[in-house]
């Protein structure tokens, strides 16, 4: 099952400021024909930052989630604007959300979020020599800044509060960086 499937039609459903849900109708290469429903993002996509505070340390955030209607603790995350890379975008968001800047931003992954019916992408920074910046964000309350201890990534997960995917999968993802940092450099 090599061979990408034929688009026969796309139909626009639905169009709201953040997403348009369209309706494609696909012929495979055997014949079958099927139609999918999927939610198309604009623009160019998030980040999720992992905001390193020092060798010890990540900050997280708890805010409102109007998706599953409750608080949340997670990493900072944001749009990506038009126009904007990855690493300026994760700047942005820190600066808004958390307060601080970084010197360092590294881009660890891109995930995709249900890419059965979306076609969303994620890029998670990790920000390292932090600085104190703050400039003014969209959010519509002040937002928690929660740190926490890497040496307590297990208890992180077993949080109540700590459920968003992208938020767990950072996490491992900033374990693997951490550990082939360590045993690249032989210190960290």
């Amino acid at each position: 099952m090599t061979k990408k499937p034929t688009v026969v039609q796309k139909q626009l459903i639905a169009d709201t400021r953040v997403f348009s849900i369209e309706r494609i109708h696909l012929r495979f290469s055997n014949g079958a024909e099927v139609d999918y429903e999927r939610l198309c993002s604009r623009g160019a996509g998030a980040v999720l930052i992992i905001p390193l505070l020092d060798r010890d340390t990540v900050l997280l955030i708890r805010e409102y989630a109007a998706g599953v209607d409750r608080y949340e603790l997670g990493f900072p995350k944001g749009l990506i604007e038009n126009g904007e890379s990855a690493e300026s975008a994760a700047d942005r968001e820190i600066q808004e959300e958390i307060g601080y800047g970084a010197r360092r931003l590294t881009v660890l992954k891109t995930l995709s979020v249900a890419p059965g019916y979306a076609n969303f992408e994620t890029q998670i920074v990790l920000a390292e020599q932090l600085f104190p910046k703050r400039v003014a964000g969209d959010e519509p309350e002040p937002i928690q800044v929660v740190p926490w201890k890497i040496n307590e990534f297990k208890s992180l997960l077993e949080q109540e509060d700590f459920l968003e995917a992208r938020s767990v999968a950072a996490l491992y993802l900033l374990q693997h960086y951490l550990e082939d940092r360590c045993i690249n450099t032989k210190t960290w």
